[in-house]
């Protein structure tokens, strides 16, 4: 672990997690100012630049040889992403950002750190319902302290999944999605949406649904969660049912293997390409 002190490590990651949850409650119920990215979906307001300029800046100070791979610096430079095996840390300072335009609550702040491209440390704040979900690598999973342990579901038939529409809009990845959500409504007991992968992938830890899947998600939207879920007992892999690849833009995570393997045979697999 090149001498890094990874206790040192998460009060930094549970430090900055306060301070973006007291910006972005701070501002969640005022007028926000918007802009767009990649589609009329794909939204960014001045809280999210703000966030990460703030956690960009602790990290520096305390940090000043380490990585750091956030959405907002991402999309200015133009989406290119370069992950390394130098100490990382990998921030979406809102994701949810569409549910806080339209002060929905489910919105989240969302860290993860590497080393050597392997998920430490997670954390996932939910700061409107003050939800803090926490896991190191090989330590558990936990909400506000308690321990996190995902469900026992092994038939699709008796399973919640999670799904998004994303915000692409090109027709194509529209029409697939819609067809994968049907696929999902046809042979469970119900979908279900947050507007947050991070979220997404800490409910199937805490129980709150037995799979979540989505294409089309950026490495920042999902590292922190997937360590969680994995933490908690969840499967998480590629959607194909192969390895999970942070850069490829899919995820699949459910509460057993027998799940997981059950939905990926069932999907339209869409190659969103890499970060």
């Amino acid at each position: 672990m090149s001498g890094i002190d990874l206790e040192v490590i998460y009060g930094t990651a549970l430090e900055l997690a306060a301070k973006a949850g007291e910006m972005i409650r701070d501002a969640f119920w005022k007028e926000k100012s918007v802009d767009t990215k990649m589609s009329a979906a794909d939204l960014v307001t001045e809280t999210d630049q703000a966030v990460e300029s703030t956690v960009k800046a602790i990290i520096s100070a305390k940090y000043p040889n380490h990585k750091f791979i956030g959405e907002e610096t991402t999309a200015a430079a133009g989406n290119h992403c370069v992950w390394t095996d130098e100490p990382t840390w990998i921030i979406d300072p809102i994701d949810g950002t569409t549910n806080f335009v339209h002060s929905i609550p489910e919105v989240t702040f969302s860290l993860g750190f590497t080393l050597n491209k392997q998920v430490v440390i997670g954390v996932v704040y939910a700061p409107i319902k003050d939800e803090l979900f926490t896991a190191k690598l090989n330590q558990g999973a936990f909400l506000n302290g308690k321990k996190l342990t995902v469900n026992k579901t092994k038939d699709i038939s008796k399973a919640v999944v999670i799904m998004e529409g994303g915000s692409s809009r090109d027709v194509d990845i529209v029409d697939k999605k819609i067809k994968n959500i049907y696929a999902m409504v046809s042979n469970s007991h119900g979908v279900r949406a947050y507007g947050s992968a991070a979220l997404n992938l800490s409910h199937i830890a805490a129980g709150r649904g037995d799979a979540y899947v989505e294409y089309g998600i950026h490495v920042w939207d999902f590292i922190a969660g997937a360590l969680i879920a994995k933490e908690a007992g969840a499967t998480v892999l590629d959607p194909t049912g192969s390895e999970l690849d942070y850069m490829h833009r899919r995820v699949l995570c459910a509460c057993t293997p027998e799940v997981a393997n059950q939905i990926s045979e069932k999907l339209i697999h869409l190659d969103m390409g890499f970060d």
